[in-house]
């Protein structure tokens, strides 16, 4: 069977809402009480993006999405009229999608189709933003922090990769130069370590995998398939499907909550995953620390993620420590001895570590701090990495 990649890549037909009255459109002017959610959908060309947000903008969930969609100003589906250039980044007009929810397309990563959309909050409560085929997403996640504009208006709620079944370990084995990806560390130089390719940062920094295209391949290889996207990134939930219909929206691209489910993993079994030559996880589990020492973590984060380093204790028993890495996403929890709970997050070099929702009633919470590395370097065991946490943040 084969698949036709424009009919997968086809804009939504656009209706424009400019001229609609205000209750068919909503209230512009009514504030949002909360910070809207933003899930950043990304995959190589052809995995199947854009039919995948056709089909959330067409089924039933209640909600009213703005979707922003990567270089769709040259389509011909969208009237050039429409098109407008503003500060050199070329951007269309808002548009209805239907099933209340709205749209726009834009040439680059989207900071400035974000800061337009804000203008319009109260007519949407979640935000989907599609990246290029090509794109880094560790490049366009960090915007919704160090922005602080956007960072008071929008939340990260995850990054949701789509993988190619049929040809994504052609594109992590053999990527041409244009799919291969420049370390962000310019300062550490790799060598002639394995290649790293775009698709590997895309699985890397991902919440969640759709693994797309399955009817194109046998059992087998799909197996193969899964086995290498978990060398990659443990963490991540995968979906399989095909024609990027998925079994649900909430949980898969809307309402990741992308750190909730941290502490249901069995770290026991995924202290380290398998190995990909290229990026790897590990996972972190130690026990509640004091809140006093809430700060010493930060410390200790802006050591790993900053300047690629880490503090090693002088009575290390390992000889395992990595000295060349660089850290693609980062994200854990934090149990404190009071009973309550922090969440970290970070994409790069740019983290945060934030108050935790409310503990469950029926007790049933995370017991222990639980920490997930994924990037390059990491070495191969996951010793060196929880004897320096734990060191510099219970000793110091």
């Amino acid at each position: 069977m084969s698949t036709n990649i424009e009919d997968d890549e086809a804009p939504p037909d656009l209706v424009d809402v400019s001229a609609m009255p205000a209750d068919q459109t909503g209230s512009r002017e009514e504030e949002p009480t909360a910070r809207v959610p933003i899930t950043l959908v990304t995959g190589y060309l052809g995995a199947g993006k854009t039919t995948l947000l056709n089909y959330i903008l067409t089924e039933k969930h209640g909600k009213k999405i703005a979707v922003i969609m990567n270089e769709f100003g040259d389509s011909t589906d969208i009237e050039k009229p429409l098109t407008v250039n503003k500060g050199g980044e070329e951007v269309t007009e808002w548009m209805e999608v239907g099933n209340g929810c709205i749209c726009c397309s834009v040439k680059d990563t989207g900071v400035m189709a974000l800061e337009s959309l804000m203008e319009r909050k109260g007519t949407f409560d979640y935000i989907l933003l599609e990246t290029t085929g090509l794109a880094d997403p560790g490049n366009i996640a960090p915007v919704f922090w160090m922005d602080e504009g956007l960072g008071s208006s929008i939340y990260l709620d995850g990054i949701v990769t789509l993988v190619d079944a049929k040809n994504i370990l052609h594109l992590l084995d053999e990527p041409t130069p244009e799919q291969k990806a420049e370390t962000h560390n310019a300062e550490h130089d790799h060598g002639s370590g394995p290649v790293l390719s775009m698709a590997h940062m895309q699985i890397s920094h991902a919440d969640v995998i759709i693994l797309n295209k399955t009817d194109l391949v046998t059992p087998q290889e799909l197996e193969v398939v899964k086995d290498r996207i978990t060398a990659i990134n443990s963490v991540a939930k995968i979906h399989v499907t095909d024609h990027s219909r998925t079994p649900q929206i909430e949980g898969v691209v809307l309402d990741l909550h992308a750190y909730d489910h941290l502490a249901d993993l069995d770290f026991s079994k995924k202290g380290h995953s398998h190995m990909d030559p290229a990026i790897s996880t590990v996972a972190i589990t130690t026990s509640p620390i004091a809140t006093d020492k809430v700060i010493k973590v930060d410390e200790w984060l802006r050591f790993v993620l900053w300047e690629s380093s880490y503090p090693v204790p002088s009575n290390s028993n390992s000889d395992d420590h990595p000295v060349d890495f660089e850290i693609h996403r980062l994200k854990g929890i934090l149990v404190l001895e009071d009973g309550s709970t922090r969440i970290i997050q970070a994409v790069r070099d740019v983290f945060e570590i934030r108050d935790a929702e409310p503990a469950k009633e029926d007790g049933t919470g995370p017991t222990q701090c639980k920490i997930v590395l994924i990037g390059r370097g990491l070495g191969s065991s996951v010793e060196p990495w929880k004897e320096s946490f734990e060191s510099y943040v219970r000793n110091n």
